[in-house]
């Protein structure tokens, strides 16, 4: 079975986890998911089955939505609630001051990613080293905030939503605005709402085609040339430029690279979507 859908990852459980839900669910060995949500964290995580398993590279899943909480004077070295270390009583701050703070905060943002994260140095994943009291170093990533704003703000926590490039990480983020007001602070909650247009519709099946970008070329010679993997002649498509193509049949689609009058497959003989069988 071949099938893209968008789950409501619960909370307390890790993103690789859930998949064994989710196979037993749909009742297959072949299963996979386009990023990673820390456990505490809920929402939109995209999950792929069968041969659209290959396919995470070439979605469009950016801009991304979160709506998170953060716990002003809370201090964590995961920087959300699993490990809480110490909680400080602090003033409350005017609704205009954290309003300015989060406002602050768009547009490009350069920081160093939290310990407790899946970044591998030297083969060994940071969030390993943290909890056995080492540290990593980590090199600064850079992020756009395309949008933040306040939901509301109930002294000690502030609830947020941000919209946010690939990659970003809203722990760090959190971080950075208790320490912008000049305290601590952890996400006490985290819910992915959106990853481009991917939206949790009750695990619907969705049609590959809608959620890749990749320019369309049209193959002039004989369909079954690229059916059957057969190396495929520059002369024969309409747009001979470089680039990635999506090129499609009439039961499968392909995408194809042309760099320097070669032409490569990426991906070949995909079904095309024939709706949700499980309707």
């Amino acid at each position: 079975m071949n099938r893209l859908f968008v789950v409501r990852k619960p909370i307390f459980r890790s993103s690789n986890g859930y998949m064994n839900h989710l196979k037993w669910k749909y009742n297959t060995k072949k299963i996979g998911f386009s990023g990673t949500l820390d456990p505490f964290a809920t929402g939109c995580l995209i999950v792929a089955t069968g041969q659209y398993t290959k396919l995470f590279n070439y979605l469009d899943k950016t801009p991304k939505t979160y709506r998170a909480t953060l716990w002003l004077g809370a201090s964590s070295p995961t920087l959300d609630i699993e490990q809480i270390t110490q909680i400080m009583d602090i003033k409350p701050f005017s609704k205009e001051h954290i309003e300015q703070t989060l406002a602050s905060f768009k547009g490009e943002l350069t920081y160093y990613p939290p310990q407790f994260c899946a970044k591998k140095v030297d083969g060994v994943a940071s969030y390993k080293n943290a909890r056995d009291g080492k540290s990593t170093e980590l090199k600064s990533i850079t992020s756009i905030i395309y949008d933040i704003s306040l939901l509301n703000y109930n002294h000690p926590f502030v609830h947020f939503e941000a919209t946010v490039s690939e990659g970003t990480y809203i722990r760090s983020l959190g971080e950075l605005i208790a320490n912008k007001l000049g305290v601590n602070g952890a996400l006490s909650s985290l819910e992915r709402l959106k990853e481009g247009r991917f939206v949790f519709e009750y695990e619907k099946a969705l049609d590959p085609l809608n959620f890749i970008s990749i320019p369309r070329n049209e193959y002039l010679g004989d369909i079954q040339d690229i059916e059957l993997g057969k190396k495929l002649l520059l002369s024969n498509f309409s747009n001979q430029k470089d680039g990635l193509y999506l090129v499609t049949t009439p039961d499968f689609f392909s995408i194809i690279e042309i760099q320097n009058e070669e032409i490569n497959y990426k991906i070949n003989r995909m079904p095309l979507f024939k709706g949700d069988i499980n309707v």
